[in-house]
């Protein structure tokens, strides 16, 4: 087991016990919950819905090489600038060549897992360019000087008390702000921001093909503040994200929101085809699109598990996972954290590194039950598992264990060899410490079934 593993295992029992994160995490998906219900009760025919999400997030990562270009090439049309970047190193450096060769300081940001997936803010920063995050969330979680703790709700983790204290220690702002009046002094010290940014840098939810533009979809309006203000945007996307063409956006805008928030649909969508035009009055004046591969290619030439790359990041798996429940997001020290993160983490970063985030899974298949396009996630974790595996990433003492089990499930004399006082022991020598302090050790019976059968059923 590596270190990541084994400080996995430390961070996930600490955290399964912590009791004031587990009130803040149930109340916020008790929240989810409800909200979900009511989104899902106004769909009509949802599983044709997903069914359809499915076919279209298929039909482009079997195409990828055709719809990319076509997505570059309309975007190119309309003045766009596209960088494909082939990692994290290779997009921050484009990325700071941009701000360096226009003289630029300051850089205001949209939520984005991607720019999270490249460390861009620290980047930036160990370059002297000041990177300020502009959704509430993500602006709180800079100040305190943490990664997001979720795909679509970044700062779950933290009680409305912890904002405050936050705030109060950085702003002087009374203890005793509600969260209205927290929102509107980070709206009053965001919006200088917008205006100082020499540049603008965002995500976005969807690449869309025959138009050569990008969809952002948002809450607080961070993002079109964003897009408008500086003179040059750049958006920072991973290659999984485009789809066919601006018809698909009515059915993936509705099955994001409902499935990420509960929403019919999300607040603001702003649909993006390159810098200003010659007859518009506001938008940048350069636009970029960096499309980041980034590992994801790796788990394309994977064929059973690349609909991995068909996620539209809705956050529902994580929100329905009683593994993410009890640990947290922080916990599982990725980018993308929850049953999709442990399915896309071990090939986007390395299987030997990241197995065990296969194995942090009760395989219960709620999160395949709720993914709006239909991935098969319980399955994907398994076959992760099999590809460590077969690959050898496992521990020799795993492998003997194992191969000891197999020898004596297959021979019921072995398995009866022992009585049940020896097996309990062997069980609390070899298992208590994996096992858990947290939990008791199951008692095996003094008589195997195979012995009580024979017992129950002598002839008379």
């Amino acid at each position: 087991m590596g270190n990541t593993a084994e400080e996995f295992l430390v961070a996930s029992e600490e955290k399964a016990f912590e009791a004031d994160h587990r009130r803040i995490i149930n109340n916020s998906i008790d929240k989810y919950e409800n909200a979900f219900e009511k989104g899902l009760s106004r769909m009509i025919n949802l599983d044709n819905s997903k069914k359809k999400g499915h076919v279209i997030k298929w039909k482009v990562m079997e195409n990828l090489d055709k719809f990319l270009p076509e997505f570059e090439s309309n975007f190119l049309k309309r003045g766009g600038k596209v960088i494909w970047a082939n990692d994290a190193e290779e997009a921050n450096r484009e990325i700071l060549n941009i701000i360096q060769k226009a003289g630029a300081k300051t850089v205001i940001k949209s939520k984005s897992m991607a720019t999270e997936e490249i460390h861009l803010n620290e980047f930036l920063e160990k370059n002297h360019i000041e990177s300020i995050e502009s959704d509430l969330g993500e602006y709180i979680l800079q100040l305190l000087g943490q990664k997001p703790y979720h795909i679509v709700t970044p700062a779950m983790h933290l009680s409305k008390e912890d904002i405050a204290r936050l705030f109060n220690q950085k702003f002087g702002t009374p203890l005793d702000l509600t969260p209205e009046q927290l929102t509107q002094k980070a709206r009053e010290l965001l919006r200088e921001k917008y205006l100082q940014a020499d540049v603008g840098i965002t995500g976005a939810n969807f690449l869309i093909a025959d138009t050569g533009s990008i969809s952002i979809s948002e809450n607080e309006g961070n993002g079109r503040l964003t897009t408008t203000f500086p003179k040059i945007q750049i958006a920072v996307v991973g290659i999984e994200k485009i789809i066919p063409s601006i018809t698909d956006l009515d059915l993936f805008w509705p099955m994001l929101a409902t499935h990420g928030t509960g929403q019919n649909i999300t607040v603001y969508n702003t649909i993006l085809s390159g810098p200003r035009q010659p007859n518009e009055t506001d938008g940048p004046e350069e636009m970029y699109v960096v499309l980041l591969d980034n590992g994801r290619t790796s788990l394309l030439a994977q064929k059973e598990q690349r609909q991995g790359l068909y996620c539209i990041r809705c956050g529902a798996c994580l929100n329905v996972c009683p593994v993410y429940q009890n640990i947290g997001g922080h916990t599982y020290e990725t980018t993308y954290s929850g049953p999709i993160g442990s399915v896309i983490t071990p090939h986007m970063r390395g299987m030997e590194e990241f197995k065990h985030l296969s194995y942090a899974s009760s395989l219960c298949g709620k999160c395949t039950e709720v993914c709006p396009v239909k991935i098969d996630i319980h399955k994907m974790l398994l076959l992760n598992r099999r590809d460590a595996v077969n690959d050898g990433l496992v521990a020799t003492k795993e492998k003997w264990g194992w191969a000891a089990w197999k020898k004596a499930m297959l021979k019921r004399s072995l398995t009866d060899f022992f009585s049940g006082k020896t097996k309990n022991f062997f069980m609390k020598l070899f298992f208590k410490k994996s096992w858990g302090a947290q939990r008791e050790m199951p008692q095996v019976s003094a008589k195997s079934f195979s012995q009580q059968w024979k017992e129950g059923n002598r002839p008379e």
